[in-house]
């Protein structure tokens, strides 16, 4: 037996609200829940309206009602052993305690929500809805991975459901994947993504379906391509947005969604940007009032870069950037402290805490390359310091990868980052930690080096490097690579403060030396 089918008190008037909130209407079908609560005393018929009212605040951003909603809905479903309501309720607990910041419960719910899921035996479109929920607080939690396959498990049950493909086409998912991508200095992976958001678009049009697409997925369709155009990238026509289509106009839908208005506010100064009118995009960046979980909270300072660059002051631009960097590092420490601090404490049971070290993998190491990421680095190096270990600490930048995107393409500069990620492991010595940090750069560390050691190894690298034959990989584009070294700070220097140090001074090494490097070319 499926959910709906206990549903049996004012089951016409809760799937007439349903309907109302796929088409952003939720301040209605809010109004329409509430009026089920207060005159049903069926108990299945109140927890699903619970659920739903629950959904409806969270797509409203009525974020002071969160709480007591929550406690409501709890309360409704404890008595109630379905799977299917409890997977649903601990999804949309998780994106009410992502939005409270509360990131161990969130990533608490994430796990119970997807077990429960799991153990539906009948799925059917409320199943469907409950794993679309569920993708979208793995998306905002920026596990982007399980986000997309939560949301292809969502199309599928919906498909066999009769449930049209383009309602779970969420665009949303890959569009948060493509600005944390740009907040981490990936802007290449990041217009790829965008390009691949645009061609699902051009699909739909060019299959006559786009008009089933759900009014939040054209909103953020319109930020993909105001986003995209605010990066150098095409906008409108050209493989930008099809051809009947215009950033401006998607953006205009959405309804009462809250992500959707935050979206509107940020695609105008996008488009802005895109027009080289920076001053009317820095007013309305100033003016704008965007939750920082819409799109990440480093997104605002990524767009005043934009501005800044497209406006010719490049010297404000790369402090934004700075900036920008540094609010999305923040994040990433705040969820790396959860696993460390708060999981293993929260959840017991043995199954679910291997289910959060997945999690946990995903998000400390790079999925391109296999090498840890920059959280995983920075662990690495707190934990030297803690010890009062000697370590020296490498920037690795490659030299000519413009000109191999420029030339080859964005697929054969991520072959290329996947060799340097292999040929930089072969030359290092036993114990040494290799790592992407982001883009084109890697750092690397030798635990118990000075820098004559660390010189040695920069030799190393170097000549690997060079000894590789980029010919045949990318004919025409010659691949290099700078190293610039630094010793760690000496044990007493705040942990943060000690990697913080090491890598600016190898990181001016590493310019130093790539300036006379194209000197001597010259």
């Amino acid at each position: 037996m499926s959910w709906l089918d206990r549903v049996t008190d004012q089951a016409e008037l809760l799937s007439g609200a349903r309907a109302l909130m796929e088409n952003s209407r939720s301040a209605e079908a809010c109004a329409a829940f509430e009026r089920v609560i207060a005159t049903s005393t069926d108990p299945y018929t109140r927890a699903d309206a619970l659920v739903q009212r629950l959904s409806a605040l969270l797509n409203l951003g009525r974020t002071a009602e969160y709480t007591s909603a929550l406690e409501a809905a709890f309360d409704a479903a404890r008595d109630l052993p379905d799977p299917y309501l409890h997977g649903h309720l601990h999804a949309l607990a998780a994106l009410a305690a992502h939005v409270q910041g509360a990131l161990d419960r969130c990533v608490m719910h994430l796990v119970r929500s997807d077990r429960a899921l799991a153990a539906v035996e009948d799925p059917d479109r409320e199943t469907a809805w409950g794993w679309h929920d569920l993708a979208m607080a793995y998306s905002y939690l920026s596990f982007h991975g399980y986000a997309l396959s939560a949301i292809e498990r969502a199309r599928r049950l919906g498909m066999a459901a009769g449930i049209p493909e383009e309602t779970f086409a969420a665009p949303g998912i890959r569009l948060r994947n493509a600005v944390t991508l740009d907040h981490q200095g990936d802007s290449d992976g990041c217009l790829r993504v965008l390009r691949d958001i645009a061609g699902d678009l051009d699909r739909f049009v060019r299959a006559g379906t786009a008009g089933r697409l759900r009014p939040s997925s054209l909103a953020a369709y319109g930020y993909a391509a105001a986003r995209r155009a605010a990066l150098g990238g095409p906008a409108d026509q050209g493989g930008g947005v099809p051809a009947g289509t215009d950033a401006a106009a998607l953006l205009a839908n959405g309804g009462d969604s809250a992500r959707a208005r935050d979206m509107r506010q940020l695609g105008a100064v996008c488009l802005a940007i895109r027009d080289g009118r920076s001053v009317e995009a820095m007013v309305r960046l100033d003016g704008a009032t965007v939750s920082a979980e819409t799109l990440g909270s480093a997104e605002h300072a990524r767009l005043r870069s934009l501005a800044f660059a497209r406006s010719g002051d490049h010297a404000a631009a790369h402090r934004a950037d700075r900036y920008a960097f540094r609010l999305a590092a923040q994040r990433n420490d705040r969820l790396r402290d959860v696993y460390v601090d708060g999981i293993a404490a929260r959840i017991d049971h043995e199954e679910m805490r291997r289910e959060a070290a997945r999690y946990e993998g995903e998000a400390l190491t790079d999925p391109l390359t296999g090498l840890p990421n920059r959280r995983r680095l920075e662990r690495y190096v707190a934990a030297l310091v803690t010890r009062g270990e000697r370590a020296a600490l490498g920037v690795c930048d490659l030299d000519g990868f413009r000109a191999v995107n420029g030339a080859h393409g964005h697929h054969s500069g991520d072959l290329v980052l996947q060799r340097i990620a292999g040929v930089i492991n072969r030359v290092m010595r036993r114990g040494d930690f290799v790592s992407r940090y982001g883009g084109d750069e890697f750092v690397v560390v030798l635990p118990g080096a000075g820098m004559v050691e660390a010189a040695e190894v920069s030799r190393r690298i170097r000549a690997a490097v060079r000894a590789e034959d980029w010919e045949s990989l990318v004919p025409g584009t010659p691949v290099g690579i700078s190293v610039g070294f630094a010793e760690l700070p000496a044990a007493g220097a705040g942990q943060r403060d000690a990697f913080g140090v090491a890598f600016e001074q190898a990181d001016r090494e590493m310019l130093r030396l790539k300036s006379r490097n194209r000197a001597d070319v010259g």
